[in-house]
């Protein structure tokens, strides 16, 4: 896939890192989080495996298949050197890290969070970055260093990140961050740390707004919770809304470093940690423009209908008689983007994998389209219908336009609606026929973790109005 980097991901089972678990030893496919569009790209902050030497954290990053880290001061090297990862350290030591880094492939992109007591000790950490590489300073500088800090930032040509723990401590809110760089060199703006942001108590998505044109760098996280008890778990999964927070990154441009900096599960992190880089990828995807393809022709050639079934007028397509609309590609692993509008009554959908048209009912996979309110949540607009209820209602009203984004990948489907994730399925969780992991009933004959991972995309008339307009596919 151009644009999005492939990268394979060998993890050997015999290898255990300071009390990590093995994984399993096959090679796992994943996409990268280096997007060439977007201009992101994912790093590891070294702090996620603090308890052991950085040399070790730069192998758990490459085993990742990330091509960039973050170093945090303090970390000792190695097992064979007692030194540590301080800005102060040899050039002795810097050249073996220099070393460690280019055989792992990997580049030093950003240090911190660190800081120094005067004049002479921020110059030497400008020197320090400028001698390994470094674009970045993470750092909480006091206020009366500010004026320094600015002035070296544009000599050495290196930025600042100012980094916000969470309160009480003086960068804990954006305001506070942009009240200090105020007027100041584009060198300095924000390290925004989206998980201190929530342990704060504050939203994330509002806190990325306020920082708009100031955000360096990021310390990019999921909680399952906002406020102190909140920890760290695989994006997408928790209550940051981190689809949300990646789209207003997309949409204010930013192009940057996201760093995983993943506090909790310390001793078993590297499995939630890759599921972290995975959503990434997939988002990613998602939104890079590249590789995306109409899936259905303008004039309808290449779609199984019934004849005259469904037509194209002005961009928009509509059905015209009875019967649902087939690509007559198969498709696996994709992304779909598509809009679409009801009447009060529509009932519609969007199918994927269909194995069979013949046996549509029961090997395709339906992401529900319904205009009115319905009290079984499994059939409501955003669900996978009668499988896996949306998080929260979103279709908009009548003659309004709605936006899906559709994401396949493997055993996982993921649902936008309007800007929204509402669904994040794992279809390995339905091991039964007729029937769902919560044991509530569903009518299909198959297992869902047993549905077939590629086949015919396809949208459903059920004898109620719907439109569509703007169907693209990408596949992954």
């Amino acid at each position: 896939m151009k644009g999005l980097a492939k990268v394979v991901v060998a993890v050997l089972a015999a290898t255990v890192l300071y009390g990590c678990c093995a994984v399993c030893c096959e090679e796992v496919e994943e996409d990268a989080a280096v997007d060439d569009q977007l201009g992101w790209r994912l790093s590891m902050q070294a702090y996620t495996f603090h308890s052991g030497t950085f040399f070790e954290a730069v192998d758990k990053t490459h085993a990742l298949g990330l091509k960039y880290i973050e170093m945090f001061p303090g970390q000792r090297i190695s097992e064979d050197d007692s030194a540590t990862t301080n800005f102060g350290m040899s050039a002795a030591t810097r050249l073996k890290v220099k070393e460690k880094l280019r055989d792992a492939g990997l580049k030093l992109v950003n240090y911190g969070v660190v800081g120094a007591g005067d004049e002479a000790g921020w110059r030497s950490l400008f020197e320090f970055a400028k001698d390994m590489g470094i674009e970045t300073i993470v750092s909480e500088p006091r206020a009366e260093h500010m004026d320094l800090v600015e002035k070296l930032c544009d000599e050495f040509e290196i930025n600042v990140a100012i980094h916000n723990h969470p309160r009480p401590t003086h960068y804990w809110n954006p305001d506070t961050v942009l009240k200090a760089v105020e007027g100041r060199s584009e060198r300095m703006g924000a390290c925004a740390d989206t998980g201190h942001w929530m342990r704060s108590g504050l939203d994330p998505i509002e806190c990325l707004k306020k920082l708009e044109g100031r955000i360096i760098s990021l310390h990019f996280k999921d909680l399952n919770e906002s406020g102190g008890e909140g920890h760290d778990v695989p994006w997408g999964t928790g209550a940051g809304n981190a689809y949300s927070m990646l789209a207003e990154i997309k949409r204010q441009g930013l192009k940057g470093v996201f760093s995983i900096e993943y506090e909790y599960n310390w001793d078993n992190s590297v499995p939630e940690i890759r599921e972290c880089a995975r959503y990434f990828g997939l988002i990613a995807a998602a939104f890079a423009e590249e590789g995306y393809e109409p899936l259905f022709k303008e004039d309808l050639s290449e779609a199984i209908m019934s004849e005259g079934g469904w037509a194209v007028d002005g961009g928009v397509l509509a059905a015209k008689d009875e019967g649902d609309i087939w690509t007559k590609k198969r498709y696996g692993d994709f992304v779909i983007d598509l809009e679409f509008k009801c009447d009060p009554e529509t009932n519609s959908g969007v199918f994927l994998r269909c194995k069979s048209i013949d046996e549509w009912l029961h090997t395709a996979i339906e992401v529900q389209i319904l205009q009115p309110a319905v009290e079984r949540p499994t059939e409501c607009c955003g669900a996978i219908f009668d499988c896996l209820a949306p998080t929260k209602q979103m279709v908009k009203k009548p003659g309004e336009w709605n936006h899906y984004i559709i994401i396949a990948k493997a055993n996982r489907i993921y649902v936008i609606l309007n800007g929204e994730q509402v669904i994040d399925m794992d279809l390995d969780l339905w091991t039964e026929p007729h029937k769902n992991p919560d044991d509530t009933p569903n009518k299909f004959n198959y297992a869902y973790k047993d549905m077939s991972r590629e086949g015919h995309v396809g949208l459903q008339y059920h004898g109620h109005p719907v439109w569509f307009r703007n169907l693209r596919i990408k596949p992954l």
